[in-house]
């Protein structure tokens, strides 16, 4: 589930608590959580509504003006596609965060990191991929996605799910264009290899 900043900016401080997506199946589930900018959102609820059952009420802790502000927004009912009301509120900071700040391993970290870069390079259907794009957000940092794609010879979309990945084990961060990488990801580049 992706939100614009100004509803990240209302789920920040409580004024958002609502989100309606239509989709062919919903992405979170009630008692899930969901890491975004702003910290873990926690959800609360997933029900499938009528376009009727919305209220201005649910319009206004969506973020909108008004209940028809709402529907404008979602666009038309499609078929094969509901409409999806989640309940869902700010749980707690973002962990990526703090993590992105480690830039001292133990072995028990270093085997870790290890592990589940290994995992991602033998899941890949392109080969192991993980070294050369902490290398290239290294080198250039800032630099639109589709263009460090390009000199990797991947599709655009692809590489930033993988850059995706390594934000999550708290390696890259993204900016306002591009990336780089975090303390802990130039510690990661710069460490001994064998320790």
């Amino acid at each position: 589930m992706l939100f614009r900043a100004l509803t990240l900016a209302g789920l920040a401080d409580g004024t958002i608590t609502i989100a309606f997506r239509r989709q062919r199946r919903p992405t979170v589930r009630a008692g899930g959580t969901l890491t975004t900018a702003i910290g873990v959102l926690a959800i609360d609820d997933v029900r499938v509504v009528d376009d009727d059952e919305i209220t201005t009420d649910d319009a206004r802790r969506a973020g909108h003006a008004s209940r028809d502000d709402l529907l404008a927004d979602l666009g038309p009912d499609e078929e094969g596609r509901r409409l999806y009301r989640v309940e869902l509120h700010l749980a707690g900071p973002d962990p990526r965060v703090a993590r992105r700040a480690q830039v001292a391993f133990t072995a028990a970290d270093v085997a870790d990191l290890e592990r589940r870069l290994g995992r991602l390079d033998t899941a890949s259907t392109h080969g192991p991929w993980t070294a050369d794009v902490l290398t290239l957000i290294d080198a250039q940092p800032g630099v639109r996605a589709g263009d460090l794609a390009e000199q990797l010879g991947r599709e655009r979309l692809a590489f930033k799910a993988d850059v995706r990945k390594l934000k999550e084990l708290g390696l890259t961060e993204s900016l306002e264009v591009g990336y780089r990488l975090s303390p802990r990801g130039r510690a990661w580049l710069a460490r001994p290899r064998g320790n």
